[in-house]
């Protein structure tokens, strides 16, 4: 055979008239693993799952009293979740997000109570403080390029230590003083810790707040540039920054919003409790991180939902509370957990790859 029998290109056959060629990249997925492909699925049906079995377990779960404690449980939780499932989108996450909620908490008390002001201004100094420390870390995070695991863990140890320092040199004890004769008190317990009538059930404003941001942030995620940009620096910075995304803008924003959550569930648990211990917090930021994994959010970035981590605050609300009305020794709960969190993520990574796979 010479050169120009080997150069010389293969004939195939024509294709069909009408016909269209496609290759592995082109081919049209079924409904089905489109649906899958959605990082919300697997836990929607993970909680729909832990719901039923509750329900049959507990039978008291079914009264509308305790529903309303489930949901209220989730929404302390489901708040933060949030703009911690935002961050983790965004390739990063807060260590300092527990011990945040009771720094904002902290602030607003003893700046009301010590120098006899209205509730409000404490409320308004411990927003700008939260706001600043998510500033802090978004910044020195861009600054230094420490991973955030190193970042907020620092953040983590600095705010534990001065939550206990600071509020025993304040007030010569662990605890806050009772606010709730404030001025202000009323109207500031209204928007953070009221609660209102559904049926005869009471219902605390929270879950109302809780769905409200969830609509929110899946609005952001998925109709705004902004929302983009969050994908992007998730997926990959260098490449999101060489196509004008604002990586330093963008992961910045997305831990001041850690920040503003901090400081809303720390304003709920100053008003519906009067006074704040100084030394809670500590832990909660893995439950935050771990309702984000379960809600189908990756630790690596650039996947995941806000409607996610909405079913997976539920599930741990659901498993807290299940519980107790199911008379189980509450120390189980932890264990439970564990499990749950494992499985999120192995049903996440099957789900994943079926959706994907060609």
């Amino acid at each position: 055979m010479d050169m120009s029998q080997q150069a010389a290109p293969a004939v195939g056959t024509p294709p069909a008239p009408g016909g269209k060629r496609t290759d592995g990249r082109t081919v049209r997925r079924s409904p089905v693993l489109r649906l899958l492909a959605r990082p919300e699925v697997g836990v929607f049906l993970g909680a729909v799952a832990v719901l039923v079995f509750f329900l049959v377990a507990a039978p008291s779960v079914r009264q509308g009293g305790s529903m309303a404690t489930i949901l209220y449980q989730s929404s302390t939780i489901g708040i933060m979740a949030l703009p911690v499932a935002l961050l983790m989108i965004g390739g990063e996450f807060d260590l300092s997000a527990g011990v945040a909620v009771i720094t904002s908490a902290l602030t607003a008390s003893m700046l009301s109570y010590q120098l006899t002001m209205n509730v409000w201004t404490g409320v308004i100094v411990a927003l700008v403080l939260s706001l600043a420390i998510g500033a802090f870390n978004g910044w020195m995070l861009m600054k230094t390029g420490l991973p955030s695991f190193l970042v907020t863990l620092g953040t983590f140890l600095i705010l534990q230590g001065v939550n206990l320092a600071v509020t025993k040199l304040v007030t010569g004890n662990v605890a806050t003083d009772d606010v709730s004769d404030m001025d202000g008190f009323g109207q500031a317990k209204a928007v953070f810790a009221s609660s209102f009538d559904v049926g005869g059930v009471q219902v605390k404003i929270t879950v109302v707040w809780w769905l409200v941001f969830a609509a929110l942030a899946t609005w952001v995620l998925l109709r705004t540039k902004y929302g983009n940009w969050i994908f992007a620096v998730g997926g990959n910075k260098d490449s999101a920054r060489a196509v004008g995304v604002p990586v330093t803008f963008t992961k910045i924003s997305l831990f001041m919003l850690v920040g503003f959550g901090a400081w809303f569930v720390g304003m709920h648990q100053l008003f519906s409790f009067n006074t704040v211990q100084s030394g809670e917090g500590v832990g909660n930021e893995l439950i935050y991180i771990a309702a984000a994994v379960i809600g189908g959010c990756l630790l690596t970035g650039g996947y995941g939902s806000a409607i996610g981590p909405v079913f997976g605050a539920f599930m741990f609300g659901m498993v807290n509370q299940g519980i107790v009305y199911a008379g189980w020794n509450p120390d189980w709960f932890k264990a439970f957990l564990g499990v749950m969190l494992l499985g999120a993520v192995l049903i996440n990574l099957w789900v994943r790859r079926t959706a994907t796979r060609r």
